[in-house]
């Protein structure tokens, strides 16, 4: 967005920050641990029949404890097992109120705060979160993989692993992609950090920084590619312009509304950077509806079995 001063000087400006509304009734569960509770089985089994979470049989049975086992493979477990919802120690309700402060892009310290609840353990939600909006993008499997290091972050179904180092030569790219109104951000297959590099100093591909933030001119179909680096990168190396990359110079209305946002993460790594970067996409992609439904939904589904390498 482009603005005239009376001295007739182009400025850029930064567009508005718009919140999505909470709905009223989704507000008023989470005031309510039963309700709340109701209403996440109703997103984990939508037909309102249980089944296994392992094997998919419909067959279960009741044990003590709010445990279920499966008549066929003889599975126990508990009504969210094997969702990106077991994931962290949350109550129903707070569970509710931590998509509420999501959806209203609060930071971490405003959401422990409002929750009364440690600094981990909001984290840890808000991975889950995170993770559960990227495994229902369409490129899940691509990205959950050994080729970005999230697949480090998994062990089984639950997020009980740590980031992979990442050095030059394995550091991803992703490019941004914009059709019509819709932005898609893809992984760039066979790109590092360390070919970013060599097409600067080699083809004179644009490179600019901002922190640990790095992203180029356009690039065959993508408006930019882009990764997050860390302090080993030879960062000296990029030159300074005096025009601005493609995607700076359009004014790219994701890239206003991502900037923005970019700005508030705190401590972005690269092993973490695809997770931020699906956020945004869907954040821009669903700009017009209520999110906090398709959150809770996402949270309430199975984690996708991981391949073996």
């Amino acid at each position: 967005m482009t603005a005239t001063t009376a001295m007739g000087m182009k400025m850029h400006v930064v567009p508005p920050m718009i919140i999505p509304e909470i709905p009223e009734g989704f507000a008023a569960l989470t005031k309510d641990d039963g309700k709340a509770r109701e209403y996440l089985l109703s997103q984990t089994w939508p037909t309102g029949d249980p089944f296994c979470p392992r094997c998919g049989h419909r067959k279960v049975y009741s044990l003590s404890g709010d445990r279920l086992r499966c008549a066929s493979c003889k599975y126990t477990f508990q009504p969210f097992s094997g969702r990106w919802i077991n994931n962290g120690a949350l109550s129903p309700s707070e569970w509710l109120r931590l998509i509420t402060l999501f959806v209203e892009e609060c930071s971490v310290h405003q959401m422990k705060q409002e929750l009364n609840l440690s600094y981990n353990t909001v984290y840890k939600a808000l991975t889950a979160i995170r993770f559960a909006i990227l495994a229902h993008a369409i490129d899940a499997r691509q990205l959950i993989s050994a080729a970005t290091g999230l697949d480090s972050y998994l062990k089984g179904n639950r997020l009980t692993g740590g980031p992979r180092e990442m050095r030059m030569d394995t550091i991803p790219v992703y490019g941004i992609l914009r059709r019509d109104d819709l932005v898609f951000i893809d992984l760039v297959p066979g790109f590092q950090a360390e070919t970013l590099f060599h097409f600067h100093m080699n083809f004179h591909l644009k490179l600019i920084r901002t922190g640990n933030l790095v992203y180029t001119d356009r690039y065959k179909d993508y408006d930019a590619l882009i990764f997050c680096g860390n302090d080993s990168l030879p960062y000296e190396v990029i030159r300074r312009y005096d025009e601005p990359p493609h995607i700076d110079a359009v004014n790219d209305e994701f890239w206003d509304f991502a900037q923005t946002r970019i700005k508030r993460f705190r401590g972005i790594s690269c092993q973490r950077f695809p997770l931020y970067l699906k956020e945004l996409e869907f954040r821009f992609n669903n700009r017009e509806k209520s999110i906090a439904e398709i959150i809770t939904a996402y949270l309430c589904a199975l984690v996708p079995v991981q391949e073996s390498a």
